[in-house]
């Protein structure tokens, strides 16, 4: 979300277990805007990213965060899921690792279930 909080700048799904939505998304937003607009920007995400997109994010830098789900709760839906081995390892702990004042928001309790149950159809018809 561009720092106006309307303009969507781009959006993007998972491709693979490396190169997930946000991952993938912060790359585009890197090769087309500057790191100065970037970090006046918002990435929205259904799920807090995972270490690797935080970092990317963070490495990106776009400032800000807005995630309906948290990590451990999405693993405790896929559970032992081998398209899906979540780290339980929040977003605020790997920026907080960092230099920048990364500002977050989540999770957003009135998403929250919602968010789940899409997850929970997605994850329970996969094979494992």
């Amino acid at each position: 979300m561009a720092p106006d909080n309307e303009t969507v700048l781009c959006s993007q799904g998972n491709i693979d277990t490396v190169n997930h939505a946000e991952a993938v998304l912060v790359r585009t937003a890197v090769t087309n805007f500057a790191a100065d607009f970037l970090w006046h920007c918002t990435l929205y995400t259904t799920v807090e990213p995972c270490a690797m997109c935080a970092a990317t994010q963070y490495w990106g830098n776009i400032g800000r965060l807005v995630y309906g789900l948290t990590e451990s709760a999405l693993g405790a839906i896929t559970g032992n899921h081998s398209e899906n081995p979540t780290l339980d390892l929040p977003c605020r702990q790997v920026f907080a690792s960092g230099q920048k004042a990364m500002q977050v928001w989540g999770p957003i309790a009135a998403v929250e279930a919602e968010i789940a149950l899409v997850h929970q159809q997605f994850w329970h018809s996969k094979p494992t």
